[in-house]
């Protein structure tokens, strides 16, 4: 493969994280903050009485990991692979656990499941150049 288009999908990839951290982040904060506006009674059922917990935990480990991980993409790091597959592996179970407990409620679920699995299939393919 060019190293052009080496260097294009690895900036595609190191976007795509950094826009799943900052939106992480952004969701963990509104979260933290009350989440004004989603109503409480979808977390019926689950072990939160309100979206603290989950807002933390969406802006502490997702956005903290896809930062760390659109780091290691664009300093092309040998940890980038597993860093960046880690990832997308807590992504999805965090969507699967989300889905189960509120049920699908926002077109951001899909998208973010969508991104994610656009993440994989680029590190999987991408990121095998990376220097060991």
């Amino acid at each position: 493969m060019p190293e052009t288009s080496k260097k294009n999908i690895r900036y595609t990839l190191g976007i795509l994280l950094l826009l799943v951290a900052l939106n992480a982040f952004a969701g963990g904060y509104y979260g933290m903050t009350g989440a004004e506006g989603v109503p409480v009674q979808w977390l019926a059922g689950s072990p939160f009485r309100n979206y603290f917990i989950p807002g933390l935990f969406l802006f502490a480990v997702i956005g903290s990991l896809a930062l760390v991980a659109a780091i290691a993409v664009f300093r092309q790091s040998e940890l980038a692979r597993k860093i960046t597959f880690f990832c997308v592996v807590v992504i999805l179970a965090w969507l699967a656990v989300q889905v189960s407990i509120i049920g699908y409620v926002s077109w951001m679920q899909p998208v973010t499941a969508t991104i994610a699995i656009l993440i994989l299939f680029l590190q999987g393919n991408f990121l095998k150049g990376i220097k060991k």
